[in-house]
């Protein structure tokens, strides 16, 4: 009885465990995607999130090598996917940029992250 017990509560434990580590929105994939090279300035950037996102309390920023923001402070949810984030960029030259995110999920987890890309 006590082994069963036992293996119940890991298994209720374990369930519970994935479904908090689920709530949370974390950064999926991004166009361009993360740690690339690109030989063109793209016209945006793309963040997937793997949560819908809160879009008053979520931000993204692209920053140039200085840490200076270079996007067109536009960032929205795309419309039809809320786990979409884009902001419009301007064109820009050759160099590394830093993206910076912070995420709200829509029942309120938050977490942040950044990554960088480079233009030839």
């Amino acid at each position: 009885m006590k082994k069963f017990l036992r293996q119940s509560l890991v298994v209720v434990l374990f369930i519970g465990f994935q479904v908090h580590a689920r709530a949370h929105a974390f950064l999926d994939h991004a166009e361009p995607k993360v740690g690339s090279m690109v030989t063109n300035s793209p016209a945006e950037l793309k963040v997937w999130f793997t949560q819908n996102l809160e879009p008053a309390f979520s931000t993204l920023e692209v920053d140039d090598a200085q840490g200076h923001p270079v996007d067109k402070k536009d960032a929205h949810l795309d419309e039809g996917n809320k786990m979409l984030f884009i902001v419009s960029l301007p064109p820009l030259p050759p160099g590394t940029y830093t993206v910076v995110w912070h995420a709200v999920s829509v029942d309120t987890h938050k977490t942040q992250g950044h990554f960088e890309f480079t233009i030839k």
